[in-house]
């Protein structure tokens, strides 16, 4: 990967940011939508510690997809969930809201990598992020990508 980040941008007319406490339920209703468990009152913990980033179509404004992080330990940042609606897929979108997680992660210097697990489907989604990819059982699969600086001793 030739981008410390991952891809570039979103692509256009779709912001990524972090989302507020507004955005809860649009964010939920994505993830429902990729039939991801979330806990509704842990998302609002999740968005008050900065945690939960959005899409969002610039033209309407509607939350287009949402990444849910959490923090497992002091020095790692963990994608909980990631999800994009249906009709918004195969964008770019998914990429962009985890390049910014890298991003964000990669801004905190208590922070040295971010990890996610995920099915056999998502596998090569995040080794093209640039996370090193491994079995963790059960047909599912764990990423881990550091996220200090190149030329630092990381990536």
């Amino acid at each position: 990967m030739t981008d410390a980040d991952g891809p570039g941008p979103p692509p256009a007319g779709v912001a990524i940011e972090s989302a507020t406490p507004d955005d809860r339920l649009d964010a939920l209703r994505v993830l429902d939508a990729a039939m991801l468990e979330t806990d509704a009152d842990a998302l609002v913990a999740r968005i008050d510690a900065g945690d939960v980033l959005v899409a969002r179509f610039d033209r309407t404004g509607s939350v287009v997809g949402a990444l849910v992080a959490t923090r497992p330990e002091r020095t790692v940042r963990h994608v909980d969930a990631v999800a994009v609606r249906r009709a918004r897929r195969g964008r770019g979108i998914g990429s962009a809201l985890v390049a910014r997680a890298v991003r964000e992660a990669r801004s905190d210097p208590d922070v040295d990598a971010l990890t996610a697990a995920f099915d056999a489907d998502l596998r090569d989604f995040y080794a093209d992020l640039g996370f090193a990819v491994e079995p963790a059982g059960d047909g599912r699969f764990r990423g881990r990508r550091t996220t200090s600086a190149p030329g630092s001793g990381g990536e």
